[in-house]
């Protein structure tokens, strides 16, 4: 297979009705869906400048603006839907969910852009533009967090994207509320059989709002937190308990990250606008999904 092409005639049917096509309107000829779906791969494969993708996927504007248009309209969340609902299924789902985030460092040419800092971030839609683009200022200079939710092989469900210093747990029920996977018969899922999270995740308002659902709380608590609740005595509540062995399979989204990070454009953020990135982050969890359901018999 060329260095060029890296989705398969199988996979490329499972998601071609999904991506624009012709109008029949008199014009400029259409752009070929799969070639400029590969391009934007190849260029966040390799971490390359737009200006620089190769001439074999056409003009560079052409590319950047299927890209910038997929990413405004949720193609890509669409696309993403209908692979986890087709592994739903087929039973390929494993609803003992994990949670963490992880930091991508931002490049200089993606912060060249006029931002507010210490915004909030837009939590309620991951389609709407952040005053602040995502961006966050730390130690390590300006940078960006990619928060996922994955299933119990890995496979991203959701992802939010937010400023670099913001909290890992505040972003957990954001993240559940986004979990929607529509079936062909009754209501979407939204709630998994369980949870896993490290201890940035153990805090009293989520293991009630997972209580409350009746979700499992793979979740350890800190020593800081049980020294709390030793010291308030009977009014402290129980000991937090939880599976220290099923915590061990939390690991799958640690793999995960470092799949998301083969992609040189997104271990490095090079784009200027939020939604620009997630929506890349988005088609990386995309190609995982037709690489899973294509090894599934």
């Amino acid at each position: 297979m060329s260095r060029f092409v890296l989705l398969s005639d199988d996979q490329f049917v499972l998601i071609a009705d999904l991506l624009p096509g012709p109008t029949g309107r008199k014009g400029r000829p259409f752009a070929d869906a799969r070639t400029m779906v590969e391009g934007i791969v190849y260029r966040y494969r390799t971490g390359i400048a737009w200006r620089d993708l190769p001439r074999t996927f056409g003009p560079w504007q052409t590319v950047w603006a299927w890209h910038r248009r997929l990413a405004a309209d949720g193609t890509w969340d669409v696309v993403l839907d209908r692979l986890v609902s087709a592994a739903d299924t087929a039973g390929a789902v494993d609803w003992s969910v994990s949670v963490d985030s992880t930091i991508a460092r931002a490049h200089q040419h993606a912060t060249n852009i006029s931002r507010v800092t210490g915004a909030s971030s837009n939590y309620t839609n991951p389609r709407l533009e952040p005053p602040d683009h995502g961006f966050g200022r730390s130690r390590g200079g300006l940078s960006t967090k990619i928060h996922q939710l994955v299933d119990g092989h890995g496979l991203p469900l959701v992802t939010l994207v937010t400023p670099g210093q913001a909290g890992d747990s505040p972003m957990l029920l954001p993240l559940l509320a986004e979990l929607r996977v529509t079936r062909p018969v009754g209501r979407p899922r939204t709630r998994p059989d369980r949870v896993r999270g490290d201890k940035a995740y153990s805090s009293r308002a989520i293991r009630a709002h997972l209580r409350s659902r009746g979700i499992e709380a793979v979740i350890p608590e800190p020593r800081d937190q049980q020294g709390h609740r030793k010291r308030r005595g009977s009014r402290g509540g129980r000991p937090v308990s939880y599976n220290p062995v099923d915590y061990r399979n939390r690991n799958v989204i640690e793999r995960g990250f470092c799949r998301v990070k083969q992609w040189r454009g997104l271990a490095t953020r090079y784009d200027k606008l939020a939604i620009v990135y997630r929506a890349a982050v988005v088609l990386n969890a995309v190609i995982a999904w037709l690489r899973h359901l294509q090894d599934t018999p």
